[in-house]
């Protein structure tokens, strides 16, 4: 069975269309709770499966978050309400306090008018596949009721927000500090508003916090990972060593220097990786996605670091490093994951080993990638109806085709489906920023003319 609602990052579209409806919603919790509440976890007599339910800031949620609530109390499934905390967040107190599953509702980097439910098993990793098949097919059951006295209840965590904080600078080494660093972060009006300024206070550092005064409706508008611009403003005028910009729910992370420069997914890795090396803690290799920037490779291979791509997406990121029993992996939208220190991709905990390199080594951001120059990368997204199979279109594979011809071993050519929203992703890499230019809108256009 294929997944028919399920994407590679949960459920996800635009609020008040199928499938992000309250009906669906609740029938969604239903199904996932009936899951949960037949597998055997070894609980105490008498005690029901519970799950923890997190949100970002989109005025959305709250109506999801109800609906959520309703299915999966139907099914026997006890709740504990976070409010509104990152989608790490929730990764982490599924864990540590022992639920069977935690819920996310966020679409994460899209405008407020979308919205989205992503599942973490009870081990603070994503679903597996074979989970969210069988919550789909729940979905074909009709809602069953449990009898009063064995439906679920529901429970506010107050404490949330400060739980995530400890844990946080918990991955910091305990021998090292902020002081002296001006942070300038940017946490996108999203999940992080209340968390992230204290995170890196409490280290010491003196921070401004601009994207921290969410309204429902401004989550990742002209702000955070998604657009830095005004971070990048924010760490010029305060004269700041370091920008940190994070998106809506907080998994992913891009940092300014305090030139002004950006420094995305891919140079942060770059990082990680070099500084792991060098520290003598780097555990096997690198995991990267079809997606990440070929100099990136090269500049692994020269220092002989092992690196893999996976498919586009943290999950596959991460199937990949369990598979690989490696520890360090991303993408180049600012998705890392450290397996040392998470169990999910986490915009804060990654920054923080970024200024762990930076504070051991002594060195800036410029400093530790002076010696990767990444290769002009143009990507194009293209908007066409759900369902479109560029696979089959010859006019696009000829244009692909024409581009392979011409960049020969000195880029890369890649088209994929989108799988959050209605995209066919153009990206083209290579050593000429025109050419690269040139090619992506070739194929672009030749995806518009055949999706019509």
């Amino acid at each position: 069975m294929s997944r028919k609602y399920f994407g590679t990052d949960g459920v996800r579209g635009r609020v008040g269309e199928m499938p992000i409806t309250p009906e669906f919603v609740m029938h969604l919790g239903y199904s996932a709770g009936k899951r949960l509440a037949s597998r055997d976890w070894h609980l105490a007599k008498g005690g029901r499966p519970a799950v923890l339910i997190g949100k970002d800031t989109r005025v959305s949620g709250y109506l999801l978050e109800s609906a959520l609530q309703a299915g999966l109390s139907a099914a026997g499934v006890d709740v504990f309400l976070a409010g509104p905390v990152p989608t790490p967040a929730v990764a982490y107190l599924t864990r540590a306090l022992r639920l069977q599953a935690g819920i996310v509702i966020s679409a994460s980097h899209n405008p407020y008018e979308d919205n989205g439910i992503k599942f973490f098993s009870d081990s603070g990793s994503k679903l597996p596949d074979e989970m969210e098949k069988a919550i789909e097919a729940g979905l074909e059951e009709p809602i069953r009721t449990m009898p009063s006295a064995q439906l679920g209840r529901a429970k506010r965590i107050n404490d949330a927000a400060g739980r995530y904080i400890e844990f946080c600078k918990s991955t910091f080494p305990f021998d090292l500090d902020l002081r002296g660093v001006r942070i300038v972060v940017d946490c996108a009006h999203g999940a992080t508003y209340h968390i992230a300024q204290p995170v890196f206070h409490e280290l010491g550092a003196d921070v401004i916090a601009i994207g921290v005064s969410p309204d429902g409706l401004n989550i990742n508008r002209e702000c955070g990972a998604t657009d830095p611009k005004a971070l990048q403003r924010a760490v010029l005028e305060q004269k700041a060593d370091i920008g940190i910009a994070l998106d809506g729910d907080g998994d992913r992370v891009v940092m300014i220097d305090g030139q002004g420069v950006v420094y995305d997914g891919d140079q942060l890795l770059y990082v990680l990786a070099r500084h792991r090396m060098k520290s003598g803690t780097l555990k096997g290799g690198i995991v990267g996605t079809l997606m990440t920037n070929l100099a990136v490779e090269h500049a692994f291979a020269g220092s002989g670091i092992p690196f893999e791509r996976a498919r586009v997406g943290d999950r596959y990121v991460l199937e990949m490093l369990q598979k690989n029993d490696w520890q360090i992996g991303g993408e180049g939208s600012g998705h890392i994951i450290c397996l040392d220190r998470h169990s999910t991709g986490d915009g804060i905990v990654s920054a923080l080993q970024v200024l762990t390199a930076m504070r051991q080594e002594n060195a800036t951001l410029a400093e530790l990638t002076k010696d990767l120059v990444l290769y002009p990368q143009v990507l194009v997204n293209v908007r066409v109806a759900k369902r479109f199979e560029f696979e089959k279109s010859e006019p696009v594979l000829e244009a692909k085709r024409a581009a392979e011809r011409d960049l020969e071993d000195a880029g890369r050519v890649l088209l994929r489906a989108s799988g959050t929203e209605p995209l066919i992703r153009v990206m083209v890499e290579g050593k000429s920023r025109e050419r690269v230019s040139h090619w992506a809108d070739s194929i672009a256009e030749a995806v518009r003319h055949a999706a019509v």
